[in-house]
């Protein structure tokens, strides 16, 4: 389950990056950055870790399957958060979106505080693994945001 886990994650980091490449060089290169915009080399591994880390989260609430009815709920709201960071790159560097994509990735740190009040609920850990996601969550808000303001 939890090479599933990994799987689904990944998979959403794979989507992200191919929406992601074809616009970086000749769309988000030439755009205007907010201050404390990291270099783009950093995105790809900071994800890459988060990911992981969500789906080890996620694996370690599934094995806990004695709270039956909290743990499906919990899972829910995973999924839910895995599904609104998935809209974010098409919109954001697809669809050259910034605007809409905040609101994608507003909507996904509210789902992230609220997996991990879930999570907290049935395994300590599971929750606390997701607070560096949330973190960076906000900070992507942050720049999302800022590209938004700055481009539009």
């Amino acid at each position: 389950m939890l090479a599933g886990f990994v799987a689904l994650t990944l998979l959403v980091a794979l989507v992200g990056g191919m929406a992601a490449a074809p616009s970086v060089r000749p769309w988000y290169a030439v755009l205007p950055h907010p201050p404390a915009s990291p270099p783009d080399w950093l995105f790809a591994p900071v994800w890459t870790v988060l990911y992981i880390v969500m789906a080890v989260a996620a694996w370690r609430v599934w094995l806990r399957g004695d709270l039956l009815i909290d743990n499906r709920r919990a899972l829910v709201l995973w999924g839910w958060q895995l599904g609104a960071n998935a809209v974010w790159a098409p919109v954001f560097f697809g669809l050259h979106r910034p605007g809409i994509a905040l609101i994608a990735m507003i909507a996904m740190n509210i789902l992230v505080a609220l997996t991990i009040a879930a999570f907290r609920r049935i395994d300590r850990m599971a929750a606390w693994l997701l607070v560096p996601y949330l973190a960076w969550g906000i900070f992507a808000t942050y720049l999302n945001a800022g590209f938004w303001w700055l481009n539009r």
